[in-house]
């Protein structure tokens, strides 16, 4: 309150409001710290604490604008404060998507963010001698940036970048602080992921064309009628990241951001779904959808996968995750387990190789660091402690498991065995790629590119980083063809491993299983890729001849070559026959 003295002098019904406000915003607080304990896998242990978290920050936010005037004079309410809750209620949103995979929680994230931004809550807090606010409006950009680039909003990311940098160089040069180059590094990073797409698409004004990449109504080719396939549905989706130098933001990789968008259906917005016709939107009034935090409602049917994203975890963290989600997946459902990490390779052959001779991917060591000293092996003939090998995985195949691996040793995941008789499939990297393409693996693997945006991974490989918006559309047309044909010759197949059809049946494994087979027969028609190790596999292998080699599918990588005027660098020898 605004004086000791003065307080008699407030009507009783006034410091009631100052209290409950208090009251309030305390709860608000110990509820949003407490988010920070909650087990980060399963998906009921933290369901109604984010009920009861949600609940007191809409009475907060509600009491705030039914009282702005009292607060105003009896408690000094000030607009960052303001501005602090709406940043917590993004924030909630934020992690809610984390936790369900539901990108109509992101729509609601931005909003907040987006009002924060338009109504200036946080203008006044650098006129304030306090760096901890300006902190605070530093991490506000840095959450705003990351919410606009899960939305594909990236002019906003652009201008929100530059006014972050603004705020940064003010903020270093007011205060003396030690976390100037913390900052620096945020603004680096950001930057570095906005670039990493290889391509730009300009419309007939040379303005850029953002593209979204994440599942569209009519985006997978349709089951017809006579097709046999799996009734089985992608259910769990455990996202690690955890390669040498490649771009990262927020404890996300750009391999990782393009896999969880590749995981998911186009966000729908809920406060149009949820707002009441005649409702009109004043100043600061945001409501909660109450369908959100209702812990006792049957949650509605789940569009997209529940994603897990693990950026560098150690092995015991890993096996956590991937324990927690083997457990609660339900019946008839599929874990898809997707490894872009660093290879580790087996010290040497053993006269008897089994599930643990091949090596693996790396995860992290962090936790093996002793007085700042790497704890060395005693032994080297022992295996790696810190590596996820084949073996590790085998428990896991007891219910329907779906593995990509990208990395430098994905073929040791080749040495699979399905002791269970359980739906198994695994998609692996290639190992090599040509000289020209190895600089570019710190903006994103080229694999998981191809299963990301198919189009682009094929303009990659070509090494054109522009086109025109209406070429890209015909481009597509002609893609849209080629995956129909693909996903044709998977269907009535006669020697294709029935794990495929198996998964079939879900369109999340479809258009990863069709966009695989489409890198597969580029990489193998492409004349820069000739080793050994360039070529993508798989575990049931596809049938060679009848599906990657067919010459269908070499005669449309043709035709998409010859549309992009690039035909020179594909071989045809292949195809004097056709």
């Amino acid at each position: 309150m605004t004086g000791v003295g003065a307080e008699d002098d407030i009507p009783l019904c006034e410091r009631k409001t100052v209290t409950d406000f208090c009251y309030l915003l305390d709860k608000s607080k110990q509820l949003f710290n407490g988010l920070r304990d909650l087990p980060q896998y399963g998906h009921k242990q933290w369901q109604s604490y984010f009920g009861r978290t949600f609940d007191v920050y809409t009475k907060l936010w509600k009491f705030q604008q039914q009282h702005r005037q009292v607060l105003d004079n009896r408690y000094g309410l000030k607009r960052w404060q303001i501005g602090e809750v709406a940043s917590k209620i993004g924030q909630l949103y934020y992690h809610y998507y984390l936790r369900t995979s539901e990108t109509s929680y992101l729509n609601e994230a931005f909003s907040f963010y987006s009002a924060i931004r338009q109504r200036s809550y946080y203008h006044q807090v650098n006129k304030e001698d306090r760096p901890e606010l300006v902190v605070k409006k530093l991490r506000y950009y840095a959450r705003f940036i990351v919410v606009c680039l899960l939305l594909n909003k990236m002019d906003l990311v652009k201008v929100l970048v530059k006014e972050l940098s603004e705020e940064i160089e003010d903020y270093t040069q007011r205060f003396n602080t030690e976390d100037q180059l913390e900052w620096n590094l945020v603004l680096q990073e950001v930057a570095a992921f906005v670039e990493a797409d290889p391509l730009m698409i300009l419309n007939d004004d040379n303005a850029v064309v953002v593209i979204s990449n994440r599942l569209q109504e009519g985006g997978v080719p349709p089951l017809e009628q006579g097709m046999v396939v799996g009734q089985l549905t992608l259910a769990d989706a455990l996202i690690v990241g955890n390669c040498n130098n490649q771009v990262k933001f927020s404890e996300l990789t750009i391999d990782m951001f393009r896999m969880l968008q590749a995981l998911e259906r186009e966000p729908v917005n809920l406060a149009t779904q949820s707002s009441k016709p005649g409702t009109l939107v004043r100043e600061d009034s945001y409501t909660l959808p109450v369908t959100l935090y209702e812990p006792n409602e049957k949650p509605a049917k789940r569009e997209n996968p529940h994603k897990y994203l693990l950026y560098k975890p150690t092995f015991s963290q890993l096996y956590t995750f991937l324990s927690a989600s083997f457990k609660e997946l339900p019946a008839n459902s599929v874990l898809l387990v997707y490894l872009s990490a660093t290879g580790v390779f087996p010290a040497g052959r053993s006269e008897c190789e089994g599930p643990y001779d091949f090596g693996g991917v790396l995860t992290n060591t962090n936790r093996d660091v002793v007085n700042g000293e790497m704890v060395q092996k005693r032994n080297q003939a022992q295996k790696e402690m810190h590596c996820l090998h084949p073996g590790d995985l085998f428990p896991f195949t007891r219910k329907p498991l779906f593995i990509i691996v990208d990395s430098s040793n994905s073929t040791a995941y080749k040495n699979f065995s399905n002791l269970f008789g359980q739906p198994l499939v695994c998609l692996l990297s290639p190992t090599v790629y040509p000289k020209s393409m190895q600089d570019q693996c710190q903006r994103g693997s080229l694999f998981t590119l191809f299963l990301y945006n198919p189009l682009m991974g094929f303009l990659s490989v070509c090494g054109l980083s522009s086109m025109r918006y209406g070429l890209w559309e015909k481009a597509q047309e002609l893609l849209r063809k080629v995956f129909h044909d693909i996903s044709q010759m998977i269907t009535s197949s006669r020697v294709v491993d029935q794990a495929y059809l198996q998964f079939y049946g879900d369109e999340f494994l479809r258009l990863l299983m069709i966009r695989f087979v489409f890198c597969c027969t580029t990489l193998r028609l492409h004349k820069h890729f000739r080793e050994a190790g360039s070529f993508p596999e798989s575990y049931p292998p596809l049938p060679k001849q009848e599906m990657v080699e067919s010459s269908l599918l070499q005669k449309h990588v043709l035709e998409l070559a010859a549309m992009l005027d690039v035909q020179n660098l594909f071989s045809d020898g292949m195809l004097d026959n056709y």
